[in-house]
């Protein structure tokens, strides 16, 4: 089963009717005991760092996402889902964060238009399960004003360019995490949560197979 992390603050009804869409088998949950024994783990994200830290805190699904990732589950993050895996966040006056990769997030220069909104190209940096099918700078969807750095370019699975190159995929082994949202992507957005539920041992839709 996948567990879909629900703490309060996330593009929730969207993710799961993109998960319906593509066949998985799945469950939306705040129970931190569900969260720890989950086959894959997604966690979606919008809004502010210290607003999503403090949801996951108050749920008490922190640790347990932790200890999912730290199982090998496949994970995948979205947006603030990505940008929570770092060690600290500049927004809301440094957010520290849950520390599973290294680095840290920071807030696009002075002079780009912020949020960064709309649809933008991904260059895939790597081979990757998560992009089986999805050709090379595909368009998806973001919304977003601040951008990871991480410590280990080896982390960095796709580019996006908004005046500068920032990290928008990052992959370590079976965690994987996109700064856009793929339940706005239209198709190849359904095709990247296909090859996640794929990675989860499910079989996806006869038209994502």
């Amino acid at each position: 089963m996948i567990a879909v992390v629900d703490y309060g603050a996330g593009n929730i009804h969207s993710v799961a009717r993109a998960l319906a869409r593509v066949g998985a088998t799945f469950v939306v949950t705040n129970d931190p005991s569900a969260v720890a024994a989950a086959e894959a783990v997604i966690l979606p994200g919008v809004g502010a760092a210290a607003d999503t830290m403090q949801g996951l805190c108050n749920a008490r699904v922190d640790e347990p996402v932790v200890t999912a990732i730290a199982r090998g589950v496949p994970y995948l993050g979205i947006c603030m889902g990505l940008q929570v895996l770092f060690d600290r966040s500049e927004e809301d006056d440094e957010t520290p964060c849950l520390g599973v990769l290294s680095g840290d997030v920071v807030r696009f220069p002075p002079g780009l238009e912020v949020p960064h909104m709309g649809w933008n190209q991904v260059r895939q940096a790597e081979e990757s399960p998560l992009f089986a099918g999805i050709p090379q700078d595909s368009n998806f969807y973001f919304v977003h004003s601040y951008y990871a750095r991480p410590a280990d370019t080896a982390r960095i699975s796709g580019t996006t360019d908004y005046g500068l190159e920032f990290t928008s995929v990052v992959r370590r082994d079976n965690l994987f995490a996109t700064q856009f949202h793929p339940e706005k992507s239209g198709l190849v957005g359904l095709r990247l949560y296909a090859n996640f539920i794929r990675l989860a041992g499910q079989t996806p839709a006869p038209e994502f197979a």
